[in-house]
């Protein structure tokens, strides 16, 4: 994609572990978001992939739609607004659309798993203002991830602690993925500090 002269950068891309509070930092800040998680594969997508039992697996890229994902952010960037997909993680499917707008401001969260796939695509586009990976501590990740779930009954809870056990050892290395596609390593505090500065993200510093 080649960059347009008359886009402005308006994604913040946001990415961390599961749990790590990227939903929670983007609602703390009161601009728009764009839920990158609602872009994950239905359950019977035959591209979905699948673990060593036959389950979906979920925490795989290629759950994910990149392509999708890739095209709203820069379909909202470039013209305010968009009809996004909402997905039911206990379903495995979609359930409906909501649609997305800017309403007047320059900037948007985009904040999901797998953002650090977008990086690159969103930069090519022209419309990339920042790219951020969450890294609290594995714990409170964890603790905060298993809540969430349970709450919000995503799947049976022997299947969440053993999952959840799995993703806190693999934090590491998804943050290491992040920065190696050029995201900045901030704890939640340091980067809800730092964009709230900015205001609505109108003058935050870009990648």
């Amino acid at each position: 994609m080649r960059k347009s002269p008359l886009v402005e950068p308006r994604a913040v891309l946001l990415a961390g572990p599961s749990g790590s509070g990227k939903s929670t930092l983007a609602a703390k800040l009161g601009w728009p978001v764009l839920r990158l998680d609602d872009f994950y594969r239905d359950g019977d997508d035959p591209l979905l992939p699948r673990d060593e039992h036959g389950r979906a697996d979920w925490d795989a890229e290629g759950s994910w739609n990149t392509g999708a994902a890739l095209q709203a952010v820069i379909t909202l960037a470039r013209e305010g607004t968009i009809e996004a997909p909402v997905y039911s993680i206990g379903e495995d499917r979609k359930v409906g659309t909501q649609t997305v707008s800017l309403n007047g401001a320059n900037g948007f969260i985009a904040e999901g798993l797998f953002a650090d796939l977008l990086v690159d695509g969103a930069r090519q586009a022209g419309v990339l203002k920042d790219a951020i990976v969450l890294a609290p501590s594995a714990p409170v990740t964890f603790a905060r991830r298993f809540l969430r779930d349970v709450a919000e009954a995503r799947k049976p809870i022997p299947v969440l602690l053993r999952r959840g056990w799995r993703l806190m050892r693999e934090q590491p290395g998804v943050v290491r993925r992040c920065e190696r596609q050029g995201m900045r390593r901030l704890t939640p505090n340091q980067a809800r500090d730092e964009l709230a500065e900015s205001g609505r993200p109108a003058d935050s510093a870009a990648v």
